[in-house]
């Protein structure tokens, strides 16, 4: 690999979504990441979502891209013996089990900082290392609805709606993660001591939800459930369009409300300043509501766009793979898998000017690197692999 981040090893010791999600950030700009697996069945995620002519899921071979697996049973002592020979080597150790998961192995941070003082450690969980729900498990469902998130997501009067991905606090974890390990990196180089990067999964979701705590705080107000509005902005909604398309316009000031005004051709005095439009939210929707319903989607937006008003037809996955502006972007990767064929990724993000992200390939067979990983990095004998495997450490 090149980029940024070549020379930088990572073992990636967490099975399903957010701390791996971490470790496939740091090798799109160049980290060798090595995917430490259960021998025989690997992570639980080559099988969530949907098969593909691999077997694994298309998640697997989209978020697992760029790794190489190497298969190591943690629980067994020759396991994580193995492991410590090769967190001596590594840079950075990324897990998402359980807290004292890994120190019942003898694999906490305290452990391996001993045989390796510069390394960085991520521990993801439901509810992070210290305090009373430590110990309880959770997965991203749990982290929404503990965040505060899954509480505002949907109607008023109706049932809570999951918000948007099923998996977006593990996303938004793996990235803070990636943020923390990457400052470790820099303090790391500086000093030579490595350190603990700790993550509540709830805490990534809770850390985005705007104004909600201090507004809370201050005057105790409790955000309810709006649907498509926000508590502070009008309009700032969704809108259905003559021809049946929902659209997205966005009014956040005065002078964006006074270009909606010479878009839509009407006005009320009424509206003018934010407060009015907030306390008259109904009203101020139902006037822009009534001008997207007389007009097709087309119109809508190009008058929107004439007036400089962000407006957004609301994208299917369909509508996206279509679009000129993902096309002229290259937000979509296209490669070509040995064992999957022809897939469809997202690309890498941010997009660097001088060091871009890279796919190199799509998520790899289990054990694929278990020969250049234990037999080329940790020096053991073709004999001493075939011992280990029959024996089912790796």
């Amino acid at each position: 690999m090149t980029g940024p981040l070549a020379g930088v090893l990572v073992l990636d010791a967490a099975t399903f979504l957010a701390a791996p999600f971490c470790a496939t950030l740091l090798a799109e700009f160049g980290a060798e990441v090595i995917k430490i697996e259960q021998p025989g069945v690997g992570d639980s995620l080559r099988r969530l979502g949907t098969p593909s002519a691999a077997g694994d899921t298309f998640i697997w071979l989209s978020e697992a891209r760029n790794k190489k697996s190497a298969t190591l049973d943690l629980r067994q002592p020759e396991g994580a013996e193995l492991f410590r020979k090769l967190a001596a080597r590594a840079d950075v150790v990324v897990e998402n089990f359980r807290p004292g998961t890994m120190e019942d192995w003898g694999l906490g941070y305290a452990a391996l900082a001993k045989v390796n003082p510069k390394l960085v450690m991520l521990s993801i969980s439901a509810y992070g290392q210290t305090g009373p729900c430590r110990e309880m498990p959770g997965f991203a469902r749990i982290a929404h609805a503990f965040s505060g998130l899954a509480y505002l997501a949907g109607e008023p009067g109706r049932p809570p709606v999951v918000p948007g991905s099923t998996s977006l606090a593990d996303y938004m974890s793996g990235m803070f993660g990636a943020i923390g390990v990457l400052m470790a990196l820099r303090h790391a180089d500086k000093t030579g001591q490595g350190q603990l990067v700790d993550i509540g999964l709830y805490e990534s979701i809770f850390r985005i939800l705007d104004e909600l705590a201090p507004a809370y705080a201050a005057t105790g107000m409790q955000r309810e459930r709006m649907g498509a509005d926000i508590g502070y902005v009008a309009p700032h909604s969704h809108y259905q369009t003559a021809d049946g398309v929902w659209v997205a316009i966005a009014c956040s000031n005065d002078r964006m409300w006074r270009r909606l005004v010479r878009a839509m051709g009407r006005d009320d005095p009424a509206f003018a300043t934010m407060d009015e439009r907030v306390k008259q939210r109904e009203a101020v929707n139902a006037l822009v509501a009534d001008w997207v319903k007389s007009l097709p989607l087309r119109q809508v937006v190009e008058i929107c766009t004439r007036e400089e008003v962000p407006c957004s037809k609301l994208l299917s996955i369909g509508d996206i793979f279509a679009d000129p502006q993902y096309r002229a972007r290259e937000n979509l990767h296209e490669l070509d898998d040995p064992r999957a064929g022809r897939l469809t990724v997202p690309s890498p993000v941010p997009r660097l000017s001088k060091t871009p992200g890279q796919v190199k390939h799509a998520g790899p067979a289990l054990g694929d690197a278990n020969a250049e990983v234990f037999g080329k990095l940790l020096g053991l004998s073709a004999a001493e692999l075939a011992d280990l495997k029959a024996r089912g450490v790796i």
